[in-house]
């Protein structure tokens, strides 16, 4: 490639412009620039020339209309060496342009403010900076095209080398730009499907505003995956996995103290906070989980007595696990967690004493929530392999006393009421098959993942057992519908006084006549939540 004789400017972000700006006047090469580019530049004391003057025709439509032009696209997309081409750029007056520096409105950044006005967010789609971007990428073998300012620093060490830039990275700066471009689209696309409430064709990115649950999210008809890496990953779920974490992650979630997150603990401390937001503005809740999965949830008059109550379901299973509170944590139940071995404890906040404390356990880390999970994208994607994603709501629903359907002829008491409720919120985060045993203000015994319901209601059983916990006079909650009496029968054997699920088997009858037979009070939910 010849050296950079001329370069376009015209950016939005002016971070780091006049010391690139100042290499390029001191390699001799001619600045084009717009608007408030120029400004910057004429400022700094440096020769420009306004795009304007270069083209012969003036910015117009309120400047809609400034970069689109053939002098601008003919001098950044014609091949060099090429003798038709050549001849044609000739004839038109046409000079290259080798260097293309431009960077995008901030439309992304203008459509996340609340009730921001759809005319301002049509005013901040760039057209003309999308198209420069794409032509100079296009014709990178002789083009240098930069849309990062994080990238100044190498352009400018290689202007100031020779004078030209190295065909690896021209190509490696391209790719970046196609990159850009395309997430760029799919924001708005994303925006206007939901604004205009279509399910939309064309590049509909997993992103839209969160709102009331019973709000119908539309799914789109193109899925466009766009989020910028956030930080690559020591390993994946097993050393032999790369891995990397990628979009908003740190817009929610603040790491305070500790060793780098992995990914398996990122996976548990967000389903941590996604279970501890469910007990928002409640008691004092403390929730310990192990592979995603809780092992023991707590409520008490301080988090010291939710920590004991949680931990007293399963002592087992919470060595290396994650630990979420509702409220800030404090020095009494950092103390407590401190006696054992945990990799992950979120919190809203944490005293200086208790930051203190845990502090000394140098790989243990400490990670503060910085915004609700509840204010996340109301859609969830899944990869299922075979270049095949799963794409849904997430499962937001929570149900009140109100929604229940009694469905025994012994009603529930206000005691078993309050269990079933706290166990209910708990069983939606356990996978399935799910079983809970609760009391009003903890979990007594956690069954998970099993094929079989009724095995999962013989591990938890088993291991309240193990941790010395009787089931005399808790609640039962399961996930799905029993599909058969026994695991109903087994919840009543082990001492379970009332049963919550979401009914809706087509044994239901038998189920029902079974509770009826050992006097468990049930109510249907009329809602299930699976979780695979």
């Amino acid at each position: 490639m010849a050296k950079i004789q001329r370069a376009l400017l015209s950016v939005y972000d002016k971070t780091g412009l006049v010391p690139l700006a100042q290499t390029l006047a001191a390699a001799q090469v001619e600045m084009i620039s717009t608007g408030g580019t120029a400004k910057v530049l004429r400022d700094a004391g440096l020769p420009v020339k306004e795009l304007s003057d270069y083209t012969g025709f003036p910015e117009m439509l309120d400047g809609r209309v400034k970069t689109l032009h053939p002098k601008v696209h003919g001098g950044l997309l014609y091949l060099r060496g090429n003798a038709d081409h050549e001849a044609t750029v000739r004839n038109h007056g046409i000079l290259p342009i080798d260097l293309v520096v431009v960077n995008l409105y901030p439309f992304e950044q203008t459509v996340a403010r609340p009730n921001v006005a759809l005319g301002e967010a049509i005013e901040n789609i760039d057209i003309g900076g999308p198209a420069m971007l794409r032509s100079a990428a296009k014709n990178h073998e002789s083009v240098t095209v930069v849309i990062d300012p994080k990238d100044y620093p190498e352009v400018m060490a290689h202007i100031k080398a020779d004078g030209e830039t190295t065909l690896e990275l021209r190509r490696r700066l391209a790719a970046r730009v196609f990159g850009r471009t395309s997430e760029y689209d799919a924001a708005i696309a994303t925006y206007l499907n939901r604004v205009f409430g279509t399910g939309g064709a064309g590049a509909g990115a997993i992103e839209a505003k969160p709102g009331a649950p019973e709000a119908v999210v539309p799914m789109p008809e193109q899925l466009s995956i766009n989020a910028p890496k956030a930080q690559s990953l020591r390993y994946g779920e097993n050393p032999h996995q790369r891995a990397a974490l990628y979009g908003a992650f740190a817009d929610f979630y603040r790491q305070l103290h500790g060793k780098e997150l992995s990914y398996n603990n990122i996976l548990d401390l967000t389903a941590a906070a996604s279970l501890i937001a469910a007990f928002s503005g409640e008691p004092p809740t403390l929730a310990i989980l192990k592979h995603t999965n809780p092992c023991g949830v707590g409520q008490g008059g301080d988090l010291r007595e939710a920590w004991e109550k949680a931990f007293a379901t399963d002592k087992q299973a919470p060595f290396g696990g994650i630990i979420a509170v509702n409220t800030t944590l404090d020095i009494a139940c950092a103390q407590a967690i401190a006696e054992i071995f945990s990799e992950v404890i979120v919190a809203p906040e944490f005293t200086a004493e208790a930051l203190d404390v845990l502090k000394k356990k140098k790989n243990l880390r400490l990670i503060k929530v910085l915004k609700a999970p509840s204010l996340a994208n109301p859609l969830e994607v899944r990869s299922v392999g075979a270049d095949s994603f799963l794409l849904q709501e997430r499962d937001v629903k929570t149900i009140t006393a109100a929604d229940l359907k009694v469905v025994t002829r012994r009603q529930p008491t206000a005691a078993e009421l309050r269990a079933m409720l706290f166990g209910w919120r708990v069983a939606k985060h356990v996978k399935s098959n799910a079983i809970v045993y609760a009391g009003a203000d903890r979990t007594l015994g956690i069954g998970a993942g099993q094929m079989s319901r009724v095995d999962s209601s013989w591990i938890a059983i088993w291991k309240a057992g193990e941790a010395g916990l009787s089931l005399e006079g808790s609640v039962v909650c399961s996930d799905a519908f029993f599909p058969f009496a026994d695991g109903l029968i087994a919840a009543a054997e082990a001492g379970a006084t009332a049963a919550i699920e979401p009914g809706g088997s087509v044994r239901d009858a038998e189920v029902i006549a079974a509770a009826d037979e050992r006097n468990v009070a049930m109510v249907f939910t009329r809602m299930r939540h699976f979780r695979h």
